[in-house]
């Protein structure tokens, strides 16, 4: 079957860089000239110039934020079209419209990426910067106990869902409702939840709709929105992460080379968004011989001075190598 390709569609990469500093995962953002949000960089992919999807989005990230990616990984490829799809656009990123031959909008697909750095360093780029990824969910932090931001989401869902046992049933899953357990792997879902009930800023946006001024604590609690589909790449992003916690040694590709057991943990604890028990934590990593001591110590912590380790990386290619047991601190 003969045909010509369809040139109205274009495919757009975005990457989504993360790093921990101190306490908080943060995100790699840019906020490009006369852009009203800050989103992800991100750019046009070209079939003609482009050896690789990655090899293009290596680029874009180094000449949009001066930052050179290491680690590497496709998360996802967008190409949803409705009104429960948040939507991708290339101009609303700082780029221009796309158009067919026949000067429609051009339907844009997004593809996203995940890059993990071992520190956020200082961004010389103008309008990019790093920034915690709890500013975009901070619904998604529950370290200090069950945050503050839920209640105001569940009531505003809840008058979303009215009479409807299924969207009920939904955010009770998803946000932990009514004793319900929480997940921390399903930030997509929450997000997209968050969008299809037109609480997420993007969706009139997306939609054509005025946008309601939502009350100051509300709009607090659901987060800031960003450029184009970033916010549902980026939730892509931390869910892909925090499951990978778990059957891969990942986040030692976010640890400098030597490093103290309670770094480790609070990284853990930073992307996953959950506090661990530290002796069970210590035990878990002893049991999975993931680390081992340096012999020196780190007289930098402030307090007590504490034992540097490294990582085992040569063990990767001697044998399966799962993640991180997450043993929850429980009250």
């Amino acid at each position: 079957m003969s045909g010509t390709p369809d040139s109205s569609v274009v495919i757009g990469l975005s990457a989504v860089v993360v790093a921990v500093r101190g306490d908080d995962a943060m995100v790699l953002s840019v906020r490009p000239p006369g852009a009203p949000l800050e989103g992800l960089p991100f750019g046009p992919f070209d079939p003609k110039g482009d050896r690789t999807f990655e090899l293009a989005l290596r680029a874009f990230v180094t000449a949009q934020t001066r930052f050179s990616l290491g680690y590497v990984e496709q998360l996802y490829t967008f190409g949803d079209k409705g009104r429960d799809a948040p939507l991708a656009d290339l101009a609303a990123a700082g780029g221009e419209a796309p158009h067919d031959s026949d000067g429609q909008h051009a339907r844009v697909i997004s593809v996203g990426y995940l890059g993990l750095a071992t520190a956020a360093v200082d961004i010389e780029a103008p309008g990019s910067d790093w920034r915690p990824w709890t500013r975009f969910f901070p619904y998604e932090d529950w370290r200090d106990g069950r945050p503050e931001a839920l209640p105001l989401i569940e009531e505003a869902l809840r008058r979303w869902a009215g009479p409807d046992a299924q969207r009920l049933s939904r955010a009770r899953l998803l946000f932990a409702l009514d004793g319900a357990p929480w997940n921390e792997e399903r930030v997509l879902e929450r997000y997209e939840l968050l969008y299809e009930a037109g609480l997420a800023r993007e969706a009139a946006r997306d939609r054509g709709e005025a946008q309601g001024a939502l009350p100051a604590p509300l709009s607090a609690a659901l987060g800031e929105p960003m450029l184009s589909d970033h916010r549902r790449i980026l939730a892509t992003a931390v869910s892909r992460l925090r499951g990978k916690l778990k059957y891969r040694p990942v986040v030692f590709e976010l640890m400098p080379e030597a490093f103290t057991l309670s770094a480790l943990q609070r990284a853990v604890e930073a992307i996953a968004g959950v506090p661990l028990h530290k002796q069970n934590f210590r035990r878990a990593l002893e049991r999975a011989e993931l680390v081992e001591g340096l012999g020196r110590m780190d007289a930098e912590t402030g307090g007590r001075p504490a034992e540097l380790y490294r990582f085992r990386r040569e063990i990767l290619g001697a044998r399966p190598v799962s993640g991180l047991s997450l043993p929850l601190l429980r009250d």
